[in-house]
């Protein structure tokens, strides 16, 4: 019956114009707010947006506050703590380049350059002067590496690891890389990413994940390698010994490190966020032409070009 819905439809109509009429000139895809799409479809007026100012809050698929009671993975406590960074040269105490990581042959390139360690060549975001990281510059490194090759892992990874059956994809990729860790320094408590392995050592698995004392023996028996963002945070010098202890996601809260990096999870929800926005958006412009043409169809253009 197109004539008794002829009154509402022609309500509709003018909105429904004004809401496409930016869409052919239009560079970018165009924020329509919840509000909007409800107005139109009920035929009111939305008020002028110097009355109603639009605040974009990131939101993030993780609680933002960290359980305070039961936590699944206990602290060690009263390691000693090794400063070292993406780029770092060889030296006498530490024979090993850090242009690559165990996980990533172009760790340096990845991270976008060098992690200068010079507290004058940092910015007070705690990260390098002159460019912004790829990866999260909160990062560390632990005594053991999952895999064998890029092929296959070690035979007791599965039995070791707590969280190796719930991220375990394909033999050779590693189930640690990126896990986050919280590291405690008297009362600061930081918040990083496993990247990398060490000190030293590749295979203390009774350290990292049971509870032996570290084996390593070098630099006073040094069992964690923390990042310079990490260490600037916390206000430890290089040799300190700090706490430190496995966390899930749910259990980062805000903070620096969750402002950066491809490798980071809370940068990846915060994209995806913003892909389901834009399409959330498209989907509600293409109701509206939709709807648009849907009364062009049952009442013809003039009824509304003769108003």
């Amino acid at each position: 019956m197109p004539a008794t819905r002829l009154p509402c439809l022609k309500a509709l109509v003018p909105v429904l114009c004004l809401g496409l009429a930016g869409i052919s000139s239009a560079q970018s895809l165009p924020k329509v707010s919840a509000g909007a799409a409800a107005a139109a479809t009920q035929g009111k007026s939305l008020p002028s947006p110097a009355q109603t100012p639009t605040i974009s809050v990131p939101r993030v698929n993780a609680p933002t506050m960290p359980r305070m009671g039961y936590a699944r993975y206990p602290w060690k406590t009263d390691i000693v703590a090794t400063v070292f960074w993406v780029g770092e040269q060889p030296t006498e105490n530490n024979p090993t380049p850090n242009d690559k990581s165990s996980w990533d042959t172009e760790w340096v390139k990845n991270f976008g350059g060098y992690d200068d360690p010079d507290p004058a060549k940092r910015g007070p975001n705690f990260c390098p002067l002159g460019f912004t990281p790829g990866l999260n510059p909160f990062y560390i490194a632990l005594p053991y590496n999952d895999c064998l090759d890029y092929n296959s892992h070690k035979s007791e990874a599965s039995r070791v690891i707590p969280w190796f059956k719930e991220k375990f994809t394909r033999s050779g990729k590693s189930v640690l890389r990126g896990q986050w860790v919280a590291i405690r320094y008297g009362n600061q408590v930081c918040y990083a990413q496993w990247e990398d392995c060490g000190p030293f050592l590749t295979d203390d698995h009774e350290y990292v994940f049971g509870s032996a004392r570290p084996r390593n023996s070098s630099n006073n028996g040094a069992g964690i390698d923390i990042s310079p963002a990490v260490r600037d945070y916390l206000g430890l010098r290089s040799m300190s010994r700090c706490d430190w202890r496995f966390v899930d996601v749910s259990e980062v809260p805000p903070g620096p490190w969750r402002n950066l990096g491809a490798n980071n999870h809370f940068v990846r929800a915060q994209q995806q966020q913003r892909v389901q926005d834009a399409q959330s958006t498209l989907s509600r412009l293409q109701e509206l032409r939709r709807l648009r043409d849907q009364y062009f169809q049952q009442n013809g253009a003039g009824q509304f070009q003769n108003r």
